[in-house]
């Protein structure tokens, strides 16, 4: 039976289409862009996205490409993209950020035009639909992430076509994968729990200062370290895993280690308790989007759609900085901040700029990802930290402020 064949089944159960079983989201990810694309290739994303998923893309041996996003939910505006930049790409990489759902009939009609591939990130989506079909179904391939969504801290999908290819990519994924290891299973197994009595003993905040006093998160910003001149060493090295698994395993470990029957057990309870996580989302949902921090996409989600169960409510303010600092007295960590856009992070040497990068820009800065499960906790301490709605203003035809895409209002603050 191959490896994580179970869980496999049951994710093909629930979004009813081929599925494969792997550590981590990241892996699946990287399993679709060598299948599918040729080192070289131009690949078409979000700014507003996790490093770790700009790493996966040069790690394949590819050039990601950023692309202009709405202000409203930081997603690709796929109207704002130039045609002189649509015909220079091989492949296009959805984000489905904080599980809002791209454009993605729109970006599916323009990769079918053009004949190349769309893959969905549906890590931060397994709850999303588009007109009652799961995102993560419409592209070439579709990857979700376990760990985010059933608090398993490992495993993943990717999700594609027809049983063959299906096939194809299990045996590519094995030769991948490293040998499962007793102590990192049980610490895997482990953390989903620890992290459940830190919060129940209310001690997020004491655990909190101390990690970071002591030096002990991976990330001292929002963005991991680049490490420019060992990254351009690595990229004469891609298509290639190990050449940057530092940056690969940040936050995950054990990003591409086969789990053994204690963790996919573990993973096989959570996995089944979905629909309840689900609706919990959904219920957290409605309460945040009712607040006046709600961004514009969230609202009209909720008018035309009805509750949603998302990762993140996606809630727009001011001085975001100074708010996630603050809410960690509240016993709230804001995770899941794309903070510089991708472009600013990596640079030209790295990534092809966005044309038109304001909305990234501010969207970037202001956005506050609140968690459905603790609405209620995050509406409190916003409540009583004064927290002000942030408002997009286009920015000048000249693009000579600094400053993109600020609101009067705010500039007066």
């Amino acid at each position: 039976m191959p490896y994580g064949a179970r869980l496999a089944a049951a994710m093909t159960r629930r979004i009813g289409r081929e599925c494969l079983f792997t550590p981590s989201a990241r892996l699946a990810l990287y399993l679709a862009l060598r299948r599918w694309c040729r080192p070289g290739g131009r690949v078409l994303m979000s700014p507003v996205n996790d490093d770790v998923i700009l790493f996966v893309v040069l790690a394949a041996g590819l050039r990601p490409v950023q692309a202009p996003v709405s202000a409203a939910d930081g997603n690709i505006d796929p109207d704002a993209v130039p045609e002189s930049l649509w015909r220079g790409v091989d492949a296009v990489l959805t984000t489905n950020l904080y599980g809002m759902p791209d454009r993605v009939r729109e970006l599916k009609g323009r990769c079918d035009q053009l004949g190349i591939p769309l893959f969905e990130d549906a890590a931060h989506a397994i709850g999303t639909h588009v007109d009652g079909q799961a995102i993560g179904t419409f592209g070439t391939a579709g990857a979700f992430s376990l760990g985010k969504h059933v608090a398993g801290k490992a495993g993943g999908f990717l999700a594609v076509g027809d049983a063959r290819t299906r096939r194809e990519l299990e045996r590519l994924r094995d030769d991948l994968l490293l040998p499962a290891r007793l102590r990192a299973d049980v610490a895997t197994a482990l953390v989903p729990l620890a992290r459940s009595a830190v919060r129940t003993l209310h001690l997020v905040r004491p655990v909190w200062r101390a990690a970071q006093r002591l030096g002990l998160l991976e990330r001292e910003g929002y963005r991991m370290p680049l490490e420019a001149p060992r990254l351009a060493v690595s990229g004469t090295r891609a298509p290639n895993l190990p050449a940057y698994d530092s940056w690969l395993r940040v936050d995950l470990h054990s990003w591409r280690q086969r789990h053994g029957p204690l963790v996919r057990g573990q993973l096989g309870v959570r996995l089944a308790a979905l629909d309840g996580n689900l609706a919990r989302r959904r219920a957290g949902v409605t309460e945040l989007t009712g607040t006046t921090w709600a961004s514009p996409a969230l609202r009209d989600r909720l008018a035309h759609d009805g509750p949603v169960a998302l990762f993140r409510a996606p809630l727009l303010v001011r001085d975001r900085d100074v708010l996630v600092d603050r809410l960690v007295g509240h016993g709230l960590v804001v995770g899941y901040l794309y903070d510089p856009p991708l472009d600013d992070y990596a640079g030209p040497e790295f990534t092809d700029p966005s044309p038109s990068p304001a909305a990234a820009r501010w969207f970037a800065a202001h956005v506050l990802p609140a968690d459905p499960l603790q609405s209620a906790r995050i509406i409190r301490a916003l409540h009583r930290e004064g927290a002000r709605r942030a408002r997009f203003t286009p920015p000048p035809a000249d693009g000579r402020s600094r400053r993109l895409g600020v609101s009067p209002d705010e500039r007066a603050s």
